[in-house]
């Protein structure tokens, strides 16, 4: 559980900087702010501390070979915390929550392609965990909306600073999404050179997207001038990405909802374009399953998520029946667990 943490209008900016470029060094980020390099970078050690904010690496689950699930699983409610503690130390497991009523919990999992083993184990042992009901999982399709940033987290710099941020630098930046994100066309793992240093290099930056050339180095076996290029080549290909994996309620959303929204086929499109407009919405894909939509929405109080529901949503045409829950906590977010404490101050470029 995050500690209260109250975000000023610095450390706003200084998220929304880092959405901009996660590996920004503090010395840029700085020259743009208006603030000093060791101010930024205490700033952000302050909050990777107390686990409210952090920079992630994130890899696109299809280009590696791989397929995403939304896992919504029933189960007693004497079974819920010890299944929650469970899935959450897998590292193939992300976005864990309890729901409330005490009788739910939802995940994100990641499996290979189907047609090798799939996510039948996985799956197969779920069903057969003592106190588990049912357990209903779709495929991520395609994602919609919130890749690259929420609203929430992405609206206290102006253009004119964006675009400072994204100017040339060693890294590649990667680019600011308006709207429904656009990505590169995919291909196959060997397109892009994945292997096990590859993989080993992903893991390490979703435990600390900034974590430093050196110990990327170290994590790899690769030199420094390796890392860096082919730091700069996953990110053009859109293989790997960094995201600001922060708590919401420090950006004064305490509320979350999670909707899963049965689409007409007809309708498909314009919903999704509309949700990728929409302040409101977190993130949101296009699933397999029962709800062929799937979205997290974030809001200031349940008014907020009443208002939104029966307004921005409730016009679009083509949703034909809305399944809503709200999260009671988030056991796991994007990353892997941390545990509370100091963290490497050090601000070598990242």
């Amino acid at each position: 559980m995050v500690d209260s943490v109250t975000l000023d209008g610095l450390d706003r900016r200084l998220i929304h900087a880092l959405q901009v470029d996660g590996r920004a060094s503090f010395s840029r980020i700085a020259g743009v702010l208006g603030a000093s390099e060791r101010t930024l970078a205490r700033r952000y050690h302050r909050l990777r501390s107390a686990l409210a904010v952090r920079v992630v690496g994130l890899v696109d689950s299809p280009r590696i070979g791989m397929l995403d699930w939304f896992v919504r699983i029933d189960c007693a409610p004497d079974a819920v915390d010890p299944l929650t503690a469970a899935l959450a130390r897998r590292d193939d497991t992300s976005w864990i929550a309890p729901l409330a009523g005490g009788t739910r919990l939802t995940c994100m999992v990641r499996t290979p392609v189907t047609g090798t083993e799939g996510g039948r184990a996985l799956f197969g042992h779920l069903l057969r965990t003592p106190g588990v009901r049912d357990v209903e999982a779709g495929c991520l399709l395609r994602p919609v909306a919130g890749v690259g940033g929420w609203a929430g987290r992405t609206s206290a710099l102006d253009a004119t600073e964006r675009a400072a941020l994204l100017g040339p630098e060693e890294e590649p930046r990667g680019q600011e999404p308006q709207g429904r994100a656009e990505r590169p066309p995919e291909g196959p793992p060997g397109a892009f050179g994945w292997g096990e240093a590859e993989a080993r290099l992903a893991g390490e930056l979703a435990r600390d997207g900034r974590a430093d050339v050196a110990r990327l180095a170290a994590v790899t076996g690769w030199s420094a001038s390796t890392v860096r290029r082919r730091l700069a080549g996953l990110r053009a290909a859109g293989v790997l990405h960094f995201e600001v994996d922060v708590d919401p309620s420090c950006l004064g959303y305490p509320v979350e909802a999670l909707l899963w929204l049965e689409v007409a086929p007809a309708a498909l499109d314009g919903v999704t374009r509309a949700l990728s407009r929409h302040t409101a919405v977190a993130f949101a894909a296009v699933t397999t399953g029962r709800a062929s939509v799937f979205a997290m929405v974030q809001c200031r109080n349940a008014g907020a998520l009443y208002d939104y529901l029966t307004g921005e949503l409730g016009a679009l045409p083509g949703i034909g029946r809305m399944e809503t829950a709200l999260v009671l906590r988030r056991a796991k977010r994007a990353g892997p667990l941390l545990l509370p404490g100091p963290v490497d101050r050090s601000e070598r470029r990242p």
